[in-house]
């Protein structure tokens, strides 16, 4: 039986104390618009920007300074960088090139974002992390999750469950991206992808 995570995430929210510190991993600025306009009642967001699946570096800097741009204009999360780190994408993939979208080498792409997220939220001491990937449609909210839940209890921190595109979240960022003016790109970055 399938695992209802936004009334998992409703669940674990009525126990948290108005405040708390969340590391929210973001692909884009569209997909965190949604995610951060719920969370940010209920916690002290950081976004941490990191996607070392986006193959070209200016499709990289485009993502990110837009990120950025959100941010500063909505005031709804502090903003963590990483290194890019495309080589750790390129040697994660070998061998799973020809998988087809949405296949084994996107849950392996899912884990190692998601497990860099739960490492910097320990080691910066966040109470929770979450990801933004749960508000795509294309995106498997039960591997995410999982991979979250499993991550979560290896560095010690609380996964915050997700699924942001339930109750219109996917809806409304592109509501919001239209109202910011945010670019809205068409693949998830890897060239896989974008093949």
């Amino acid at each position: 039986m399938k695992r209802n995570y936004e009334n998992m995430m409703t669940e674990q929210m009525k126990g948290i104390e108005k405040g708390a510190r969340l590391l929210l991993h973001s692909c884009c600025a569209p997909c965190s618009s949604a995610c951060l306009e719920r969370l940010k009642e209920y916690f002290s967001v950081t976004v941490l920007y990191y996607n070392p699946n986006i193959d070209e570096r200016e499709e990289y800097e485009k993502r990110k300074a837009e990120q950025i741009r959100f941010l500063k204009e909505t005031g709804w999360a502090d903003f963590l960088d990483c290194d890019h780190e495309a080589e750790r994408f390129l040697q994660m993939s070998q061998g799973m090139e020809n998988e087809p979208e949405r296949g084994a080498r996107c849950y392996r792409c899912y884990a190692l974002r998601l497990e860099k997220t739960a490492q910097v939220a320990k080691e910066n001491g966040f109470a929770y992390f979450a990801t933004t990937l749960t508000l795509s449609p294309y995106k498997n909210a039960e591997w995410l999750n999982e991979i979250g839940e499993n991550v979560g209890g290896m560095y010690e921190v609380n996964y915050l469950y997700t699924d942001f595109k339930k109750k219109g979240g996917y809806h409304r960022s592109v509501e919001l991206s239209n109202e910011y003016g945010l670019y809205r790109q068409d693949f998830c970055g890897c060239k896989f992808s974008k093949r």
